[in-house]
């Protein structure tokens, strides 16, 4: 299966999607109106709604209840950007002036927290303690991921283990929960619950290293942002972590500065360390792993297009260039 059959696979799952979506993104406040198109609107891949959606189908779920949850993981996605975009200043975000730029960080800020409400909201209409547990613990984890990644911007002391813990919570996280939940849906036995929160585990990480090996390699016009962004905000990313480790002596000095310093000085010398050392080729095979056990989890599903679908969208993951 190609990529562009996945989208007609899932056409009328994902149309439903955004026109719930659009329902319960509707407040009598303006400003939260305003803001929240503003962001969901901005080019966003859907990736984790659509994952929610390919979950359920692969289990034979027929309810309605996944397009409300795949909203959900949406909304709760969109609400860690917007925190995100202010705790690291963001101006950008795929190509475009990021909602605390425009509106200001207050309003970012409160407007994320509006999502997520909005999201536990919506929750409580699905009418599953087990679901709420889930999504509970998952906003959670995300949260501790944040606090771990603020707590090792600017620290060159950072090692794989410290990165991939972040990774894991603050972006796999969702990942798994979006998927895990159309088992739980679906009713199906544990065993397949768990094969499908592996397969989001092992995906959202995937995804979130070729992220970080894009942030090195990539062309800015197609990221929507600038080479480097993660070493000018003191990020010890995974390519960073491993050219730290394996570059000569005076490379290593001037990662290490950059890291505890921040700023975009040297940036062209790093990127150019980072590419030489190998740094990119290793993470990129770190995350093809990932990939390779998140297919393997999906073994436990019985054949259909829709667990087809989700096997491409983990080799999309690694071939991507945005």
């Amino acid at each position: 299966m190609s990529m562009s059959a996945i989208p007609t696979i899932a056409a009328d799952d994902m149309q439903a999607v955004d026109q719930c979506i659009r329902e319960r993104l509707a407040s009598p406040v303006a400003l939260i109106n305003q803001l929240s198109h503003y962001i969901v609107r901005s080019g966003g891949k859907r990736l984790r709604p659509l994952l929610a959606v390919l979950a359920a189908r692969s289990c034979g779920y027929e309810g309605p209840h996944h397009v409300t949850l795949a909203a959900v993981v949406e909304f709760i996605h969109t609400a860690t950007l917007l925190h995100d975009d202010v705790v690291d200043a963001s101006e950008l975000r795929r190509g475009q002036e990021t909602a605390n730029q425009l509106f200001g960080n207050e309003a970012a800020v409160l407007v994320g927290d509006f999502l997520y409400s909005r999201a536990f909201e919506m929750m409580v209409d699905v009418g599953s303690m087990r679901v709420m547990e889930i999504l509970a613990h998952a906003t959670n984890v995300i949260a501790e991921g944040e606090v771990m990644q603020l707590m090792n911007c600017h620290d060159a002391d950072v090692d794989e283990a410290r990165y991939m813990e972040v990774i894991r919570s603050k972006t796999a996280k969702l990942f798994e929960a979006a998927c895990q939940l159309g088992a739980i849906l679906a009713g199906r036995p544990e065993p397949e619950e768990q094969a499908l929160a592996r397969y989001g585990m092992h995906l959202g990480t995937a995804f979130q290293l070729i992220d970080d090996v894009l942030d090195y390699s990539a062309d800015s016009d197609v990221t929507g942002k600038r080479m480097g962004d993660d070493l000018a905000e003191g990020k010890p990313t995974l390519p960073l972590i491993e050219a730290l480790r394996i570059a000569p002596p005076e490379g290593q000095a001037l990662i290490r500065g950059a890291i505890e310093s921040g700023g975009r000085d040297h940036v062209d010398r790093i990127l150019a360390i980072v590419r030489d050392s190998g740094a990119l080729d290793y993470a990129r095979t770190c995350a093809e792993a990932e990939v390779s056990a998140a297919i393997a989890a999906l073994d436990r599903l019985p054949p259909s297009p829709h667990r087809d679908a989700l096997t491409q969208l983990a080799r999309f993951a690694v071939e991507r260039d945005h």
